[in-house]
């Protein structure tokens, strides 16, 4: 996890050297301010039945929402950001279409400046997220071929809390909250006698950290979060989402991450290329780590 976590750190500080070059002077306009974009990644493969080299033919597709909505008034910054991924593919004679992506998050900061020159706010954050559509583990003993493991709102999660933000710029800032209450929400069909994939009898914190029965953990903690965008490039940029959390009550030495990283090759106003890497850690959920991988060529749209 050390080796990791070097990793995400190197390459946000490799990205304060191109920032540099980036920061406007301009004048900062107060009141609401709205931006975002509409995207569509597609991939796809195909071999002929000659083909010697091995592999299956293979379509995805993933679409994706980003906008954020941000509040500036004196010493007043209000920032929140929606982002909503889902993504499928399909591999020949597979009896069933796969998720690649799947995610709904809400991000909210609202800060109030220590006085007009410093770049440090007394904060308050919130960020709710969880997923669209049902998820499921693929296994041939299973009587369908797979059996059904998460679905909208099993699990969702909701942190809040008091703290201090850091903020440059829209595109640089970094959010600290050593007091942070998170809530975990689960349907209590996963929880039940059995578990919900084995069979086996329910064991206190299978299923994301719930004990049996239960649909509702409650955790209390710090948490750190950061958003840096920045440009590589001329027509490439890379953004940056790094979230951490420690739960004071239950294996404060366990710490949940979960990082973002999206670069985007601008080819012209409609047309990019991406690459979408995640990693996220929490021992409720798994214990190792979930990694996700995105490439394709995609259709962009402002709004």
């Amino acid at each position: 996890m050390r080796k990791l976590l070097l990793a995400v750190v190197l390459t946000v500080q490799a990205g304060f050297l191109f920032a540099q070059e980036d920061k406007g002077k301009a004048e900062k306009k107060e009141g609401w301010k709205g931006s975002g974009t509409f995207q569509v990644l597609f991939n796809q493969a195909a071999f002929n039945a000659e083909w010697q080299g091995g592999g299956s033919s293979n379509y995805a597709g993933n679409i994706s929402i980003s906008y954020d909505l941000n509040y500036s008034k004196g010493r007043l910054t209000w920032d929140n950001k929606f982002l909503g991924d889902y993504g499928m593919t399909k591999i020949k004679d597979e009896d069933w279409s796969r998720k690649t992506n799947d995610r709904l998050e809400l991000n909210s900061v609202v800060g109030y400046k220590l006085n007009k020159e410093t770049k440090w706010s007394y904060s308050f954050f919130l960020n709710f997220r969880t997923q669209f559509a049902q998820g499921y583990e693929y296994d041939d003993t299973y009587p369908d071929g797979r059996k059904k493991y998460t679905e909208f709102m099993s699990p969702g999660y909701l942190q809040f809390g008091p703290g201090m933000l850091w903020k440059d710029s829209e595109n640089l800032k970094v959010n600290v909250s050593p007091a942070t209450a998170r809530m975990i929400f689960v349907s209590d069909r996963f929880t039940g006698e059995n578990n919900v994939l084995t069979g086996d009898p329910y064991i206190d914190g299978d299923y994301f950290g719930i004990d049996k029965g239960e649909t509702f953990r409650f955790e209390f903690g710090a948490s750190v979060s950061g958003y840096y965008k920045f440009k590589v490039a001329d027509n490439v940029t890379m953004e940056n989402m790094l979230a951490l959390y420690s739960n004071y009550l239950d294996k404060p030495q366990n710490i949940d991450l979960n990082y973002t990283m999206n670069l985007n090759m601008k080819v012209n106003k409609h047309l990019s290329a991406n690459f979408i890497f995640q990693t996220i850690y929490d021992d409720n959920a798994v214990s190792g780590f979930q990694v996700r991988e995105v490439l394709g060529v995609g259709f962009n749209y402002a709004l």
